[in-house]
């Protein structure tokens, strides 16, 4: 068989090709000659997908769950994922102001229901203890304490009595609900009717 092989090849390199319509010998030599050596570090071949940002600022991927940095991110944003064999890396679709899209990276988790999480991604994260609502950067003013001496109705006294009027709650406008929803604000305004 190995004699078989070996007489045919030298007959093949002779023949034209059929669809290049050259000599198969000739071509090959020339394309050989333009082969370049392989790169010293190999070809990365990742996966790229795009994944929303869950309110835990966790990021389902291939069954496991990847944290991204509070701070940086918002409930429902989509971010990239590019991930290898050994790792998952987190980017920003959009830039921020130093040109940088890298949120996290981890590695790859193995088999199915891992959570791969930093903890210091949940930094800045309602902790569930206490009544805190917001995640933004910018901390709420303290509450004005009731002047001393000053006279107080019986409203202001009850509600001075009260924990609940010592917890600190963020604030923010309402259009930050109309846009986290993707829904346009309320309008007072009643839709004309048109006349056919």
């Amino acid at each position: 068989m190995d004699a078989a092989f070996s007489a045919w090849v030298p007959r093949r390199r002779d023949q034209i090709h059929k669809t290049h319509r050259e000599v198969i010998g000739i071509r090959a030599a020339r394309d050989h000659a333009a082969l370049k050596p392989l790169p010293p570090t190999p070809y990365l071949v990742a996966e790229r997908h795009l994944r929303p940002v869950g309110k835990d600022c966790l990021v389902a991927f291939g069954g496991n769950l990847y944290s991204v940095p509070a701070r940086k991110v918002r409930p429902r944003q989509l971010v990239e994922i590019r991930a290898t064999k050994s790792q998952v890396m987190l980017h920003s679709t959009v830039p921020d102001a130093s040109g940088e899209t890298l949120l996290s990276t981890h590695p790859r988790a193995v088999g199915r229901g891992v959570r791969v999480v930093e903890e210091t991604h949940w930094d800045g994260l309602p902790t569930g203890k206490g009544r805190r609502t917001t995640t933004g950067e910018v901390t709420p003013s303290p509450r004005r304490e009731p002047p001393a001496g000053g006279q107080v109705g019986p409203l202001q006294a009850l509600l001075d009595r009260a924990a609940a009027t010592r917890v600190e709650v963020g604030r923010r406008p309402l259009s930050v609900y109309d846009e986290l929803t993707g829904t346009r604000p309320f309008t007072t305004n009643s839709p004309t009717k048109e006349s056919s």
